[in-house]
């Protein structure tokens, strides 16, 4: 049975009313789930096994389901009408960074700009794939602070943001476009692969740049004629 007091534990309800918005609540276990009351106990985490009682809405009821006691979970959590109401879920990983991952990409989507400012600043210290296209999402943010912490964790992840950014290089919008070709340039040589792979398929416009890119890191390929066949060497 949840313990009734750990419902003080959460603070979801700051003065002014209620947090519509809700947030995250990441458990190590789930403790029992009950299909038919349409309800999920989880242990608290750092809560010396304290439990909270919640309730599932209706689209979260098939990935109900899938959960089962013992499992970790990253759960989204809105205030309705007094209850606390799963709307989304995750299992967790037992990799405890793939975990705070799973956390940090939903918080990436969060209204509030100071929870995505921190899952962009926290995703390029975990390093997980996963997190490029969100994070490249990001670059294009209403908030400064956001696109500055998506673009350092950018350059963080590596190579594995190359594919994603090359198609940027032809944007539309300046800021993007100087956005993807200075993260390219600080990710360095890991880029270059993927950059002269793009060369391939690239159309003339999108080939100019990635060329130009090379060009300013260093790298050009030995003849225009096999470009698209030779990886860029350095000269």
């Amino acid at each position: 049975m949840a313990d009734e007091s750990s419902t003080k534990l959460i603070q979801i309800v700051p003065k002014g009313g209620e947090k519509k918005d809700g947030f995250n609540l990441v458990t190590e276990r789930v403790v029992s789930v009950n299909l038919e009351a349409k309800q999920l106990e989880v242990e608290l985490l750092a809560y010396d096994g304290k439990t909270v009682l919640l309730d599932v809405a209706e689209e979260a009821l098939e990935d109900l389901k899938k959960i089962k006691a013992g499992d970790g979970a990253t759960i989204r959590v809105v205030e309705e009408g007094g209850k606390r109401v799963a709307t989304s879920f995750r299992i967790r990983a037992k990799d405890p960074n793939a975990a705070r991952a799973d956390a940090m990409l939903m918080d990436l989507k969060d209204p509030h700009w100071l929870n995505r400012k921190y899952a962009a600043e926290v995703l390029g210290e975990i390093k997980d794939p996963r997190a490029v296209d969100p994070l490249v999402e990001a670059l294009t943010d209403e908030v400064g602070d956001v696109r500055q912490r998506a673009y350092d964790s950018l350059i963080k992840l590596g190579g594995v943001s190359a594919a994603s950014l090359i198609p940027l290089l032809v944007s539309e919008e300046d800021d993007i476009r100087q956005s993807a070709t200075e993260i390219l340039r600080k990710i360095g040589k890991p880029a270059v692969e993927p950059l002269a792979t793009a060369l391939t398929d690239a159309d003339d416009r999108l080939k100019t740049r990635i060329l130009k890119v090379l060009d300013r890191m260093g790298y050009k390929p030995k003849t225009k004629s096999d470009a698209k066949a030779e990886l860029p060497r350095l000269t």
